[in-house]
């Protein structure tokens, strides 16, 4: 007998896999197995592995279902008001998107109401209305651009200033209207009286409202688990029942109403001491929802955010989905970058218990209208690496330099900045189509572009941190730059062509040295006795 050809033992198939058969030629009682039995043994061998696949499929399903039934539950909760109809002529939005984030600012007026009635439109109320409805409480929330800061403006309810003479008459503007106490254009048409007249005394346009009802406000204190507040001295006021020793105390939803309404029996027992308490009791709440892990804690955040919820009155377009993707943008937002501000008034001369805007309040409106650091504060800059280009994180830039021309215009008032501009631009493989002295004076670094150039202006304005960018119909493919006061100095982008380095700066747009105000402001991070 001949061996095999292949090399192969008796017994073994021409792979070298066995076939079953003995050497000595036998045959063997044993069914060979298919390789389908092999796997079925597999299969039988850890049984737990399927357990745990349709127990992970389960677990990933009723998580589904439960986030739908909250978000629908929450979504259900929220009272709203359309009042577009009742705002009239509307100021222009000056600021801009942001070019890392490709946000825009945004500013949310916050209100507390003392009733809620009227938010169904029922017997008795206005149009767009709470009529009956008192508030307390106005805050201006502005978050910027970049994400990095927040400024919260408080209102005093005891402000006498101009507003429109009828709400409901949209001929009647603030600058034709009557001199009116704050807390009354509530009073008289709701958020709408409130926001038509605040944006023709700021010029700040107002994104979102929210009227929180102050007895739901007891419900998301209890929520949190409490907060803890301070005060100056004891106090024991016979109107609101609340006993509270000097110091820190933990306060439940009860007790943190009649805190943060406390008038009487404390300090001056003026609206402007009142405005401090509150500040503070907010600075507390971020501190609270901060180190509790709120985020991390589904069912504390639930019990949370339905109490929230069932307490508001908002516009159409704030739902539960646009708050969420507010809050993911701004929770990277430091505690010592939240800062509140208290208006600064002067006594009402007509009346000594009514106080009036001072021109400082005019510089808080400006900051907030063109999305600038209050005077006085510092926030968060970009850093760089070696090389110059900026860390932040953001969208990545599409659009290669070669295939973008830009103008460049100098709005400072310091000679040679275009000229400057044009040289960090052309070195990273911009066309430059010219460099003008501007007629106009401007802040910062604004990039204009026309329709569908939004990708090609982000690339212009990441050589520049912090530039804002504005569509402008007016123009075609060519991007706009405008190199205001203040202009930060160049920097490399990440898709920039050639290796030549950027040429040294010789002007610097840095506003002239001079007396400049400060704007007090406290952080959230502040301690709350302070």
């Amino acid at each position: 007998m001949s061996e095999p050809t292949n090399g192969s033992a008796p017994g073994d198939d021409v792979n070298g896999q066995s076939t079953g058969a003995p050497a000595d030629g036998t045959h063997s009682t044993e069914v060979p197995r298919r390789r389908s039995d092999r796997h079925t043994a597999k299969k039988h061998r850890h049984p737990w592995l399927r357990r745990a696949a349709f127990g992970v499929a389960g677990l990933l399903v009723v998580s589904l279902v439960l986030g739908v039934a909250a978000y629908v539950k929450l979504n259900g909760n929220i009272q709203r008001l359309d009042i577009t109809g009742a705002l009239g002529d509307r100021p222009t939005q000056q600021a801009t998107t942001d070019a890392q984030t490709n946000l825009a600012p945004l500013n949310i007026f916050v209100m507390g109401s003392d009733s809620r009635e009227g938010t169904n439109l029922g017997k008795g109320q206005t149009e767009y209305g709470m009529a009956g409805s008192r508030s307390d409480t106005n805050l201006i929330v502005h978050l910027s651009a970049d994400r990095k800061s927040a400024i919260v403006v408080s209102i005093p309810r005891d402000s006498m200033t101009m507003a429109p003479r009828d709400c409901k008459n949209k001929n009647d503007k603030v600058d034709n209207g009557v001199i009116r106490q704050w807390n009354q254009n509530f009073t008289l048409g709701g958020p709408a009286c409130t926001i038509r007249t605040f944006e023709g005394l700021t010029g700040v346009f107002i994104d979102h409202f929210v009227v929180i009802d102050f007895r739901g406000f007891q419900s998301m204190v209890d929520a949190l688990g409490g907060v803890t507040v301070c005060l100056p001295e004891a106090v024991k006021d016979r109107q609101s029942f609340l006993d509270l020793p000097a110091g820190k105390s933990r306060v439940n939803g009860k007790n943190a109403l009649a805190y943060v309404r406390l008038r009487h029996n404390i300090g001056d027992g003026s609206d402007l001491g009142r405005i401090d308490r509150q500040q503070a009791f907010l600075s507390s709440v971020i501190q609270e929802a901060t180190k509790s892990s709120l985020l991390l804690r589904p069912d504390k955040l639930f019990r949370f955010l339905n109490a929230t919820t069932s307490a508001m009155t908002t516009d159409k377009g704030l739902n539960v989905g646009e708050m969420k993707d507010i809050a993911q943008s701004v929770q990277k937002i430091g505690t010592d970058q939240i800062r509140f501000v208290k208006l600064p008034t002067e006594a009402y001369a007509p009346d000594p218990n009514r106080v009036q805007w001072t021109s400082s309040a005019d510089t808080i409106w400006k900051a907030i209208r063109t999305d600038k650091p209050l005077p006085g504060t510092k926030v968060p800059s970009s850093t760089t690496t070696a090389t110059g280009s900026p860390t932040t994180t953001g969208p990545a830039l599409t659009v290669s330099p070669d295939q973008i021309q830009v103008r460049v215009s100098n709005d400072s008032g310091i000679a040679g900045l275009a000229k400057q501009s044009a040289a960090e631009l052309q070195v990273q493989g911009f066309n430059v189509s010219s460099y003008i002295t501007g007629n106009k004076s401007a802040d910062g670094v604004v990039v204009r572009y026309g329709p569908g150039q939004k990708e090609a202006a982000r690339t212009v304005a990441a050589v520049y941190p912090g530039a804002q960018l504005r569509e402008d119909d007016s123009l075609s493919t060519t991007i706009e730059l405008s190199m205001g006061v203040g202009s930060p100095k160049a920097v490399e982008i990440p898709n920039r062509l050639g290796t030549q380095p950027l040429p040294k700066p010789t002007v610097s747009a840095t506003p002239s040295t001079g007396p400049s105000e400060t704007i007090k402001a406290r952080t959230a991070a502040q301690d709350i006795c302070t």
